[in-house]
């Protein structure tokens, strides 16, 4: 009988042998790549800490002690060891479980997360509570190497080594987010990469670790602390005590700086050695005097050797079956537009956070060196980076998933709006994500932008149109008009021509795509199309359905629209957003401000969160395609629907 069969629980672990274990970790790694190639989903992360996962529901008892998972990439392993295998076949799927960490789908998932991070300070927050409620059980955040570039989780590392707060961050090092890391934090954690096979370095882990931990060393660092806590600043006797205890912990240890932040570290560890993760970590579970740093080193997709010969293309894998694109994606268009607009201005730079290939720019960090800037999964710098680049004349283009920029919002209104910079924000993922689910669906960014002084926002229909507002954004910010952002959807383009030279559209210009003297349409980005299709479906029916291209959320084409709401008196808009304060609520406020008498509906993303599920799917259930765009039309004016009469008899009588 297979091992991973006879796993229902992570109790179920801790009778198996030294062999048995092997044999799990092999099962488990064939049944992920079996599924999630069926599904679609992150594979090369989760191989890469099957060994790390399963030590962990050895060695701390879940969902007890709070095992606190950062993003999700790396927790299938651990679905599968908590009682979700049986349903790892609907991973993604509508109504299946999620990608993600949610707490409502298991007792053992203690915080969700979608977004990079998170994890220590959710961590953090756990640990304080437990002390506040005299309890006693482990916090762990376990977070990857990438997302430690995050600010965020130094801001809460700062805090925890502050409070002496007893949490225990295990780092997943594999020097990858999705492309290769970056920055300085990256260069410190290679400059201690061990050679994971070979024993000796094993050993001096060990010898190093035992110092570490070794009570008299703890006890005479701990002291020392205090003292200086207590001397006068400035204190000559303060400064030589501090130099020496650095001293003493270079000595002793690489990663310097955990120590210095007031966490005890422990490794590098070979993180695909079982017996190795399992004993550093019941050392940092035996350590109750502080925080505890465990460095584990991975390899992205080990075991699995084509994620292990190409992890970024295996870091996340579409569904098994999935038809192939006919047309190039939003990304790709984006992507070749932003070389067209660098290529022709010098001026222009491009920043990506940590998304080099999602954002489908990588191949231009080769092509225009120094033109192109990753800055890790830092969104926030991202967006004050640029800003400081458009204070002295260059145009920033900012690529950032419409979810992420969340994250930066601050940064935009207080470094980039406030001031009038001349920033681009593009925003991909905009609108409906798909399999990703509720943490990366983009439907907030036209209410959280809409509502800044100065800041205009487009959408294009098509990817044609999208090549042409990358040029129009461009020139914008060229010519210093402050800034400007414009939002595409995730996937395939709708087969647009784009054999003719992009061209700047008029700011607030919009375009009219058919005419119809009954009810008219307003389209707001890609769905102009289904709103085209839904009006020719009408037809037949005797609703005669005019169709317009906003192109703009602000500013509005506020005399076309009100010109339109003059002669029809009844308006659609349809985009693919929350319905709350997106285009069509800029539309309700323009007929108010105006006192245009004009009924009016609103089409879009109801008031709830969007789960994991085909885009298609998920469109149909709220009527964001041709059939319900047509249905809105008759439900809400169903007296335009044209009466249908019997034909009249033609030649002789009436039968008597």
């Amino acid at each position: 009988m297979a091992v991973l069969e006879r796993i229902t629980s992570p109790d179920d672990l801790r009778g198996l042998s030294h062999d048995e274990l092997v044999a799990l970790c092999a099962e488990i790694r064939a049944f992920t790549v079996e599924a999630v190639q069926r599904t679609g989903g992150h594979i090369s992360s989760s191989l890469g800490a099957t060994e790390l996962t399963v030590a962990l529901h050895r060695v701390f008892r879940s969902p007890e002690d709070k095992l606190v998972w950062d993003t999700g990439h790396q927790a299938y392993v651990h679905k599968i060891l908590t009682g979700r295998r049986d349903r790892f076949g609907t991973l993604r799927q509508q109504d299946g479980i999620s990608g993600f960490l949610v707490r409502t789908e298991s007792e053992h998932d203690q915080f969700g997360a979608g977004h990079a991070g998170t994890s220590i300070s959710a961590a953090h927050g756990m640990a304080v509570a437990r002390d506040l409620r005299t309890q006693d059980h482990h916090v762990v955040a376990i977070i990857g190497d990438g997302a430690l570039t995050a600010g965020m989780a130094f801001e809460a590392i700062n805090n925890i080594g502050h409070l002496r707060t007893r949490v225990i961050v295990v780092l997943n090092d594999n020097g990858m987010s999705i492309s290769p890391n970056v920055g300085a934090m990256s260069r410190m954690l290679d400059a201690s990469r061990i050679e994971l096979h070979r024993p000796q370095v094993a050993l001096v882990s060990r010898l190093t670790e035992a110092l570490r931990t070794f009570r008299p060393y703890r006890d005479l660092r701990h002291l020392t602390e205090s003292v200086l806590d207590r001397m006068p600043a400035g204190d000559l006797a303060e400064e030589a005590a501090r130099r020496l205890l650095t001293g003493l912990k270079a000595i002793l240890m690489p990663n310097v700086l955990f120590e210095e932040l007031g966490f005890t570290y422990l490794g590098p560890v070979n993180g695909h050695d079982l017996a190795q993760v399992e004993h550093v970590l019941q050392r940092a579970r035996d350590l109750r005097d502080g925080p505890v740093l465990v460095h584990v080193q991975t390899q992205k997709g080990h075991g699995y050797t084509p994620a292990e010969e190409d992890n970024q293309k295996w870091h996340g894998v579409s569904a098994a079956g999935a038809s192939p694109a006919t047309a190039p994606t939003y990304t790709k268009v984006f992507a070749d537009s932003v070389r067209e607009v660098m290529r022709a201005d010098e001026r222009v730079v491009a920043i990506t956070a940590a998304m080099p290939s999602g954002t489908g720019l990588e191949p231009l960090f080769a092509e225009l060196p120094g033109r192109l800037f990753d800055v890790g999964i830092c969104e926030q710098h991202a967006v004050t980076f640029a800003a400081g680049l458009a204070t002295q004349g260059v145009v920033p283009i900012v690529a950032i998933y419409s979810t992420f920029l969340q994250r930066g919002y601050d940064q935009v209104v207080h470094d980039v709006a406030i001031q009038g910079l001349p920033v681009v924000f593009a925003l991909d993922r905009a609108g409906i994500v798909g399999d990703d689910g509720r943490t990366h669906q983009g439907l907030f960014d036209i209410a959280y932008l809409r509502a800044l002084p100065g800041m205009v926002l487009m959408a294009p229909k098509d990817e044609a149109e999208l090549r042409d507002m990358v040029w129009t954004a461009a020139r914008h910010a060229l010519a210093g008009r402050g800034p400007i952002a414009l939002r595409y959807p995730r996937g395939a383009g709708t087969g647009a021509s784009l054999d003719r030279l992009p061209r700047e559209i008029e700011i607030g210009l919009s375009e009219t795509l058919r005419e119809g003297a009954d009810v008219t349409i307003l389209a707001y980005g890609t769905l102009a199309g289904a709103a085209l299709a839904a009006a020719e479906r009408l037809e037949p029916e005797g609703i005669r359905a005019g169709v317009v291209n906003a192109r703009f959320a602000k500013p509005l084409d506020a005399e076309r629209i009100l010109a339109l709401a003059s002669r029809t008196g009844k308006i659609l808009t349809v985009e693919e957003h929350a319905a709350a304060g997106g285009f069509g609520s800029a539309v309700a406020e323009l007929l108010a401000e105006h006192g245009a008498r004009a009924d009016l509906e609103i089409l879009g993303v109801p008031d709830e969160w969007v789960d994991h599920g085909a885009q298609k799917a998920w469109r149909k259930r709220f009527g964001l395609d041709q059939d319900g765009i047509a249905a809105a039309v008759r439900r809400r004016w169903p007296h335009l629907i044209a009466t249908r009469e019997a034909p009249a008899a033609t030649g002789g009588e009436a039968p008597g």
